[in-house]
């Protein structure tokens, strides 16, 4: 009865795997093969001088003390986190708000489907267009530009995409209002998943709205924030679309809105396989280290809450 029984799974279990094999298939072809060859490619010189080809010439780490050595990557890392992190603090602050009020049963917001939907639809719109239209309307001859004149707030058209500042919070700005929506919804996810006699009970027990806030919703959120930041700053390290549009692939004024993602399309466009293989296993490596130190950091002010807690 029980070897029945056994045959019997294992032939469930045969299915589970057929099913899995076109997955398996589109991985290896289309992920794991290109991470292999990245690496693999990373070790070689292997670029275009004119109308020759140069390489491919096994050069061993010769592509990663070069870049490391030209400071180019941690100018254009420093850009890349600048302009994540100038977005990225709104946008969670924002869509911390927006789902607590939308999970607010005491509030009783009329409409609220129809904001939610309101508010995710710049995330469907494709980042080139939307990088278009903030050019159009922070153009010279532009239609902030004109309003602003018209109104007497400056005499003349200000040169928005000339100077580092108005840039990156250009970029900043088109990043939150393209994401802020797509996070309020994960985040009303998590606090709709929180029980709700929690909070009935510190109710009960006088404790006012920021209060349980703060000391309830907040570390009951803690995985989901965690999650929040890791992809969002894997997002940020990807910028490419929006500053690459916006200063039509130069990251002036004075490469200040260089993204890493922008650099090593650089080094691609060139043909310059070795140092973009190169420059890719890098960026693969920051990110990592990166998400590893948020992740450890979330979980070590989680267990110094509990210890305190516990005191």
């Amino acid at each position: 009865m029980g070897a029945k029984k056994k045959s019997k799974v294992v032939a469930y279990n045969k299915w589970g795997y057929i099913f899995l094999i076109p997955f398996i298939v589109v991985y290896c072809v289309f992920q794991l093969y290109p991470l292999i060859m990245t690496i693999y490619n990373s070790f070689f010189i292997n670029f275009m001088d004119g109308l020759s080809h140069i390489g491919p010439k096994f050069t061993g780490l010769g592509n990663y003390r070069k870049l490391l050595a030209s400071g180019d990557i941690w100018k254009y890392f420093g850009n890349t986190m600048i302009m994540w992190v100038a977005g990225f603090i709104p946008q969670i602050i924002f869509s911390l708000l927006l789902a607590a009020w939308f999970t607010d049963p005491s509030l009783r917001l009329k409409g609220q489907r129809f904001f939610k939907t309101v508010i995710y639809l710049p995330n469907l719109i494709m980042a080139s267009a939307f990088s278009m239209l903030f050019f159009t309307l922070f153009a010279d001859s532009g239609p902030i530009n004109s309003i602003l004149v018209a109104m007497h707030i400056i005499d003349k058209p200000f040169k928005f995409m000339s100077y580092t500042v108005p840039v990156r919070s250009l970029i900043a700005f088109m990043n939150f209002v393209m994401w802020f929506g797509n996070t309020t919804i994960l985040l009303m996810a998590g606090m709709m998943g929180i029980d709700p006699s929690l909070f009935e009970a510190a109710e009960v027990d006088g404790a006012t709205s920021k209060q349980i806030f703060f000391r309830i919703t907040l570390p009951l959120l803690r995985p989901i924030l965690v999650y929040v930041m890791i992809t969002s700053l894997i997002g940020g390290l990807q910028m490419f679309d929006v500053p690459s549009v916006l200063t039509n692939r130069t990251g002036n004024p004075g490469a200040t809105s260089k993204t890493l993602i922008m650099f090593l399309n650089d080094q691609l466009r060139s043909k310059n396989y070795g140092m973009g293989g190169a420059l890719s296993v890098l960026l693969f490596i920051i990110t990592g280290i990166l998400s590893i130190l948020v992740f450890r950091f979330s979980n070590e002010r989680e267990t110094k809450r509990r210890r305190d807690k516990d005191k």
